[in-house]
């Protein structure tokens, strides 16, 4: 099992949609989001650090689960983690807690490729990149 971690965000009157809540793809964008600022800061190795190598982080597969709607103005956590890592995928699980409530507002996971930024062709996460994110185990 991997650490968990957390970001504050909260919604903007540009994610609200028609129906008055946060539009089901901002949550998308919620994780991305925290998981840009946590590489950075929380696991030392940040998407630019990716990029220098010549390495990007692409979104295979993702899986949300909604359950309850955020609106205009809340504050929000979003918790991620690394649920499992090897050489040819990165599977990172997430929650979105209404912070006032604490209730889940929606969960799921990404299943992510490193990619070759010069030829966007997929690539095996080297073995240096693994072993950084296993000293986040719990």
């Amino acid at each position: 099992m991997y650490k968990i971690f957390e970001t504050e965000l909260k919604v903007r009157p540009d994610d609200i949609d028609m129906y008055q809540h946060v539009h089901n793809s901002k949550y998308f964008d919620y994780v991305l989001a925290a998981r840009y600022e946590q590489m950075d800061v929380n696991y030392g190795m940040s998407m630019e650090t990716f990029m220098q190598r010549g390495f990007g982080w692409l979104v295979q597969t993702v899986y949300i689960n909604y359950k309850r709607a955020l609106k205009m103005g809340d504050i929000f956590i979003v918790r991620t983690g690394i649920e499992d890592i090897n050489n040819r995928n990165c599977r990172v699980k997430f929650s979105i807690l209404n912070k006032s409530t604490g209730k889940e507002s929606c969960d799921g996971w990404f299943d992510f490729v490193l990619i070759d930024i010069n030829t966007n062709r997929g690539v095996q996460i080297p073995a240096d990149v693994i072993e950084h994110y296993t000293r986040f185990t719990a």
